[in-house]
């Protein structure tokens, strides 16, 4: 299956519903093990095309709903400038050295009154199955209330979806801390996503996932042919 999404919109029966389910992609941190800012890292689209990371982690955020926030950080506002794609806010987080907890908590402060929950994604994962981030996003409002969560081997973590009533044990998070707890705690409905575990952390890893990126989407454009 290909990785690459073509289409950047969601259907139009969730067009009034984008404050209510916005997204939020964390892109804060300052790549460390990684060495350079892997947001600004260019995927190829086999076509003399390409995009960054974060390019390409805003456009799986446009599977779940068009009210995409970038959460930023270390490497602001240089990841802006090169990045193609616009979200509907960018937000800068000023002391995202303390850690995951204070990115997600600027993500959603930034969120408005009307929102019922929200959708969190990571910007290094390019892989996700898009088909699988659908579901999620329709799961979530058949279902506003349940928090959901992608599969890890019987644990859930992200993308998830974090209803609003679970929203102040998210901000009173502290330092590296994510809503991994939290998420269990809640009884988090577990989905399968494939694609969680191809995240990038160094060197290696963004060598093996660029080549499968690229490969997968050259088989797509081969059967589409």
């Amino acid at each position: 299956m290909s990785h690459f999404i073509r289409n950047e919109t969601i259907t139009a029966s969730r067009h009034n519903h984008d404050q209510e389910f916005p997204a939020l992609v964390l892109a804060a941190g300052a790549s460390s093990r990684f060495g350079r800012p892997k947001a600004m890292m260019a995927l190829s689209e086999g076509n003399g095309q390409s995009r960054t990371l974060l390019d390409h982690a805003i456009a799986q955020g446009r599977l779940l709903s068009r009210d995409v926030h970038v959460v930023c950080g270390a490497w602001y506002p240089l990841v802006r400038f090169r990045c193609q794609a616009q979200p509907s806010r960018w937000v800068h987080v000023a002391d995202w050295h303390k850690g995951m907890a204070a990115s997600l908590s600027a993500g959603i402060r930034s969120l408005g009154p009307y929102a019922k929950g929200a959708f969190v994604l990571l910007a290094d994962q390019p892989l996700l199955d898009h088909h699988a981030l659908a579901a999620l996003g329709e799961t979530a409002r058949c279902f506003p209330d349940q928090a959901l969560a992608a599969d890890y081997g019987g644990r859930p973590g992200v993308p998830a979806y974090l209803p609003r009533w679970l929203w102040p044990d998210i901000l009173a998070l502290e330092g590296d801390r994510g809503a991994g707890q939290l998420l269990v705690g809640a009884n988090a409905t577990r989905l399968a996503i494939p694609g969680v575990h191809d995240d990038i952390d160094t060197p290696d890893d963004w060598r093996r996932i660029r080549e499968e990126f690229t490969r997968t989407g050259l088989q797509a454009r081969q059967s589409q042919g």
